[in-house]
């Protein structure tokens, strides 16, 4: 206890309220006797006189004093406010500065945010709704770097949830004017606030009764601007579940409920599971918000994760799909028989990989989704493109890159064989003849040895079953009577092109030793194998037999790099630091696969 309170020194408060309600009241007789210059001069002075104390709230969050003081000014304020024999002009005009007074205090302590919620519900009941509508969002908008905190927003947010079901006219444009205001506040909330902050909870609840009051004015309305608000009101409730996924996704038990919440409005707003997994709801309802020109529409920019997440949920909590009345094993049963729709829904499930605000539990949640529809589902081969399967394939390409950012990045071992697992099982599901095209793609824009040696054995088990299958199916014939080559896709000089992108880099040089390990030791057995196929097949597809290939492995990829590891072993031979050991036990299986290419090249170079 401060000396001060040991000798009963008055409190801050008693010196502050008493001029406090001196200015309320004398700005209530300037406005009452029709000095408007002057009371709004008042007015601002109330707030300027109001800011300073305010700041030791956030400053001083834990003294007792401060928030005995905020307390009492909030009740003094809210007593003057709702007094019956107020001037209807008064609250009119302190109403321009009192939102955002009041709400600086709210973050004093739970009771003070219960008083400044009355004050803004006080005046959103006396005061114009339009007038309201954009004080609110100006509060919203408006306040120092020291106020954006959750605690501030909510008593505003839940003035809005009041203030729209008392607008009349033009209520389509006056909340789609708001909405933008509000999910930018989440936004930056989600962003920047402890995921664990019960305040943040509590301003989702906050967002989740101004959804109630959307959907009670879309009862309102006539079947044009209906339609419009029910879109407004799907899109924002999309938005909001994924800007709740951001902040809250490591409690997944406080999610859960908000999902379930936010669930009830998709049947209301026309919104199916498999309208969403697909994107064709939310690509539907953006059309429908927004204009030719119109920027509103960017405060969406996380809508496409709110579908994916919403299905995700079904698909983790019964409750939750009950909530939304969706037939979840419906909609799974469709992914799996219609390879359209499920590479949709593998497009849309890249925004939730690819995402670096979402928590690795719903990322995993995600995979446990993708894996449930790729398993048992009816891969459909093309002989020719006539379903314009190939315009799919840029989305999925971008989706397997998403997928593979988890492999690279999961925190645990649990999560990258899931994710590998999910990589492997959309590719098989991509047609063979476009397969090859799409891993060439992610080999040449990955940074990553590690991912670059999955792929390039992944490479290699495609050729190695399309050799297994083209032998059963050529036995006994003559290969000279069959266009051999043509019919296998994997088979062809890109497979070298590959090889060479990771032993001959672009760049100029060799590899990097041994931080590309990974990658040249993979590049290595899948150039090692392929000289073996074609030898003993007495095939030369891939054109690895021809002398000019030879002797360009041999003298352009091969030599420099038996230069390189033989370098860098020699230099690391007499270290006996664990640099030095990781780096010879990286480079000596490296060694043993690189001679053996190179007296393959040898002996083929003598038969060329």
């Amino acid at each position: 206890m401060s000396e001060g309170k040991l000798r009963g020194e008055p409190h801050l408060s008693d010196s502050l309220i008493p001029r406090l309600q001196q200015t309320l009241t004398t700005c209530s007789q300037l406005i009452e006797a029709g000095d408007f210059s002057n009371s709004d001069g008042l007015v601002t002075g109330l707030a300027d006189f109001l800011t300073p104390i305010s700041v030791s709230v956030v400053e001083e969050a834990s003294d007792l004093d401060v928030e005995r003081t905020s307390f009492e000014i909030l009740t003094e304020i809210h007593c003057f406010i709702s007094s019956p024999s107020r001037n209807q002009e008064v609250i009119d005009a302190l109403s321009f500065e009192l939102p955002k007074v009041v709400c600086k205090f709210a973050c004093a302590s739970n009771r003070c945010s219960e008083i400044a919620e009355h004050v803004v519900g006080h005046l959103v009941s006396m005061c114009s709704p339009r007038e309201m509508l954009s004080i609110l969002c100006e509060a919203l908008s408006s306040p120092s770097e020291m106020f954006r905190v959750p605690c501030y927003f909510s008593p505003l947010i839940g003035g809005l949830a009041k203030v729209i079901i008392l607008i009349k006219r033009r209520q389509f444009e006056q909340v789609k004017a708001a909405v933008p205001v509000i999910l930018g506040v989440l936004k930056s909330m989600s962003l920047e606030t402890d995921e664990e902050g019960k305040d943040t909870e509590d301003l989702f609840h906050k967002a989740i009764a101004l959804a109630d009051s959307i959907q009670a004015v879309c009862k309102k309305l006539e079947q044009k601007d209906k339609k419009k608000l029910c879109a407004l009101l799907g899109m924002y409730v999309l938005q909001v579940m994924a800007l709740v996924s951001i902040a809250m996704g490591h409690i997944i038990s406080s999610l859960l409920p908000i999902m379930i919440q936010l669930s009830h409005f998709l049947p209301i707003c026309g919104l199916s599971y498999e309208g969403l997994i697909t994107g064709l709801d939310v690509d539907k309802f953006t059309t429908i918000c927004g204009d030719e020109g119109d920027n509103s529409i960017a405060c969406f920019s996380h809508v496409k994760h709110g579908g994916s997440l919403a299905v995700i949920w079904g698909y983790k909590s019964n409750e939750t799909s009950v909530a939304a009345d969706a037939d979840f094993e419906a909609v799974k049963n469709e992914l799996q028989k219609n390879q359209s729709k499920r590479w949709q829904a593998i497009g849309m499930l890249k925004h939730v990989f690819s995402s670096v605000d979402l928590s690795w539990e719903l990322k995993a949640h995600a995979l446990d989704f993708l894996l449930c529809i790729m398993d048992g589902c009816v891969h459909q081969e093309i002989q020719n493109d006539t379903m314009g399967h190939s315009t799919y394939m840029p989305t999925l390409y971008i989706s397997l890159q998403a997928i593979e950012m988890v492999i690279i990045y999961a925190p645990n071992a649990v999560l990258r064989k899931k994710s590998f697992d999910a990589l492997m099982k959309v590719l098989a599901d991509v047609p063979s003849s476009l397969r090859f095209d799409i891993l060439t793609a992610l080999i040449q824009n990955s940074e990553s040895s590690s991912m670059i040696a999955i792929l390039l054995d992944c490479i290699r088990r495609e050729m190695h079953d399309e050799y297994s299958r083209s032998i059963s199916v050529t036995s006994g014939v003559s290969k000279s009577e069959v266009k051999y080559c043509q019919c296998l896709s994997f088979w062809s000089a890109g497979v070298l092109e590959l090889v060479e992108l990771v032993l001959k880099p672009p760049n100029g040089g060799p590899p990097s030793l041994p931080e590309y390990s990974d990658a040249v030791l993979s590049a290595l057995n899948l150039y090692r194998f392929v000289v073996i196929r074609e030898s003993t097949g007495k095939t030369n597809c891939t054109g690895v037999l021809s002398k000019d290939m030879l002797q360009k492995a041999y003298n352009e990829w091969l030599l420099p790099l038996r230069t390189l590891v033989t370098g860098v072993m020699a230099e690391n031979q007499q270290d006996h630091d664990q640099l030095a050991s990781d780096t010879m036990c990286a480079l000596n299986p490296i060694e043993l696969v690189l001679y053996r290419c190179i007296e393959l090249v040898e002996d083929n170079l003598k038969h060329a």
